[in-house]
Formats: structure tokens, C-alpha cells, sequence
């Protein structure tokens, strides 16, 4: 909702700005699993969508790491 005090202009931008938001939102959706967007719905900005992604992708795997790197040195 846009306060009654903002400037036509203003409105102008900010209704491009959320348009351009919705397109970003849109396309990250379009670009990930099905799974993944459907965690996704309940963020309304990108940035909320795009923390969201870095906190599930960013997630420190030890464990995987290690057999990782272990799988690796077999290989030499």
C-alpha cells in the first residue's frame, strides 16, 4: 500500500520498482527446482528469496566435504 503523501512520480518508480521486483522473484523461480521454489512463496522481495537461497546453499557439509576431498586423493 503507498502512503496518500508520496508524488505521482514517486508512485511511478515504486510501481516499477515492484515490477521489476515480481520479475526477478519470477525468474530465480523459473531457474530452481520445483522443490526448492515452493520454499520460495512465503518471501515477498528478492532479497528475502535471494537470503533465503544463500542460507540453503551456503550450508557448511563437513562431512561431505571430507569424503570430497578424500575421493579426490584417490584419484591421483
Amino acid at each position: 500500500m503507498i502512503p496518500k503523501n508520496i508524488e505521482k512520480g514517486d508512485v511511478v518508480l515504486i510501481d516499477t520498482w515492484e515490477a521489476n521486483i515480481a520479475n526477478i522473484i519470477t525468474w530465480i523461480n523459473n531457474s530452481i527446482e520445483h522443490s526448492i521454489g515452493t520454499q520460495l512463496a512465503k518471501y515477498e522481495t528478492a532479497k528475502e528469496v535471494w537470503d533465503h537461497l544463500q542460507r540453503l546453499f551456503t550450508q557448511s557439509n563437513f562431512a561431505k566435504q571430507y569424503q570430497l576431498e578424500n575421493d579426490i586423493r584417490a584419484l591421483h
